[in-house]
């Protein structure tokens, strides 16, 4: 379903209709409106529900790009406005939280932190949005906008759900944000996982480990996505580590050869 917004004379006369399909872009509509939500939510002092409000965006987030492949929608307009919603939801508004919660008792340290996170989360799409044509789509350059902003959204959930303070947590917030951060703008490599299969059967060992990661999440929300996302990070230095280690040694069975 396309909106139109006006129309255009074409070179032969006859008017181009121009408009947004409608159905992707309100899953982008609502990953923004969840990520302003967050803002608003940390400003009132809400940090359990600004942290969900950036899950809830990441799930939207999700979701877009699969229906607009699925629905045959995509657009440039959609890529735009897609990195636009994520500037805001896992750029802005997870250093915003975090700050509000913890690092604004750090004085200038505190919100070049926060700053510093928001300044490589759009590095890192300026970036992704340049190269979408030439990577390997199995993996991403850099850790994912979207999981950064959980794993600091994490933090505060977790935080916050175990009774800790903002000014409790200050040092672990502060080495994370600023790790996060660096982890968008670096190389390291990371799966996509948008080589998996969705359209057609899978073992039956898959679908039982998709639902005990469901039960594993429902018996401790903060904690088990906080975990997963955690490993995730970690999971990229690691893959890269032993991606270089393997050129290393068909480089050298190379020159012996």
């Amino acid at each position: 379903m396309a909106l139109d917004n006006g129309e255009q004379a074409s070179s032969g006369g006859s008017p181009r209709r121009r408009g947004i399909y409608l159905l992707p872009n309100l899953f982008t509509t609502a990953a923004l409106f969840a990520g302003f939500f967050g803002i608003i939510a940390a400003m009132k002092g809400q940090f359990e529900a600004a942290s969900i409000a950036i899950f809830i965006a990441m799930i939207l987030d999700g979701l877009d790009g699969r229906v607009a492949r699925l629905t045959n929608t995509q657009s440039d307009f959609g890529v735009q406005y897609d990195s636009l919603s994520d500037m805001l939801s896992f750029g802005l508004a997870p250093a915003l939280i975090v700050y509000q919660w913890s690092l604004s008792g750090m004085g200038k340290l505190g919100w070049l932190a926060a700053f510093l996170f928001t300044a490589c989360a759009a590095l890192r799409l300026a970036r992704f949005n340049s190269q979408v044509e030439v990577v390997d789509k199995r993996f991403f350059q850099g850790l994912p906008s979207p999981a950064a902003a959980g794993l600091i959204a994490g933090l505060v959930w977790v935080g916050f759900d175990n009774g800790f303070t903002g000014e409790a947590l200050r040092i672990p917030a502060f080495v994370l944000t600023v790790a996060a951060g660096i982890l968008m703008v670096s190389n390291v490599r990371y799966r996509s996982f948008k080589d998996l299969d969705l359209k057609h059967k899978v073992p039956f060992m898959a679908g039982l480990a998709i639902v005990m990661v469901f039960v594993f999440v429902a018996v401790d929300p903060p904690q088990v996505l906080f975990l997963l996302l955690l490993l995730y990070a970690l999971s990229g230095p690691i893959l890269t580590l032993l991606y270089r280690q393997r050129l290393k040694a068909s480089s050298s069975d190379t020159k012996e050869g």
